[in-house]
């Protein structure tokens, strides 16, 4: 479904990312997981048209989405909960949810009552204003806005990043019933556990490069990975 081939993106004349190539494939979750720095958030923002990419191609069942524009891309189905989460703080989350929104034209009675079925506690609190939500709150309220696109493939930036244990326990659960009902997931998290763990594949990124692959469960037990990420010694 969604397809990376030879991409490399600079910085100021610093390459941060080197080449990559990973294929996302339809219902199916994808981990990337790495280190700061690495260059996972790099690679979405490509892949949203949010970066220029120098070289390479980014497909979407099979066209290039490569240099349109980041409106086009939603239009074609991918749509992205970025890190930190980025929700209208002084706007009540039901506007936020229909944000999610902006480029559709059709009716949105249905998919708004599917998302406050996803997250009842936003349906409760559909006329608050979003930053007096908490963490984990403002986190559904991405992953909701997100969702209003109908994308075909949604990519979500380190959902866990900053919330507490059990909250972060919620926000997986969530990604696995969004999966079940037949969501494609491209997940960067710095989990690598709960990453692996939910995963059907994964790749390893290390300063811009694709160091190591495989299915969520053979990374979960490769020994230099349990090492590097998961704090497990020899």
């Amino acid at each position: 479904m969604l397809k990376i081939s030879d991409l490399k993106v600079s910085y100021g004349g610093i390459e941060a990312v080197k080449g990559v190539s990973l294929e996302v494939p339809k219902n199916h979750i994808v981990t990337l997981i790495g280190a700061n720095g690495a260059g996972k958030s790099t690679i979405l923002r490509s892949i949203m048209g949010l970066v220029k990419a120098d070289s390479g191609d980014i497909l979407l069942d099979g066209q290039s989405i490569m240099g349109v524009s980041t409106n086009q891309i939603v239009s074609s189905g991918i749509s992205l909960v970025p890190e930190g989460r980025r929700i209208f703080p002084n706007l009540t989350v039901l506007e936020n949810i229909k944000i999610g929104a902006y480029l559709r034209k059709d009716d949105l009675a249905s998919d708004i009552e599917w998302v406050y079925n996803l997250f009842p506690i936003l349906k409760s609190r559909h006329w608050q204003m979003a930053g007096t939500l908490s963490g984990g709150e403002q986190q559904m309220l991405a992953v909701a806005r997100a969702l209003m696109s109908k994308p075909k493939v949604l990519m979500m930036d380190e959902p866990s990043l900053g919330l507490a244990p059990l909250v972060i326990r919620d926000i997986f659960e969530i990604i696995k019933t969004i999966h079940q009902e037949g969501m494609t997931i491209l997940l960067i998290e710095q989990n690598a556990n709960l990453a692996l763990k939910c995963a059907d594949y994964g790749y390893v990124l290390e300063t811009g490069n694709i160091i190591l692959e495989g299915t969520g469960i053979g990374l979960l037990h490769n020994e230099k990975i349990q090492e590097a990420y998961l704090g497990k010694k020899k």
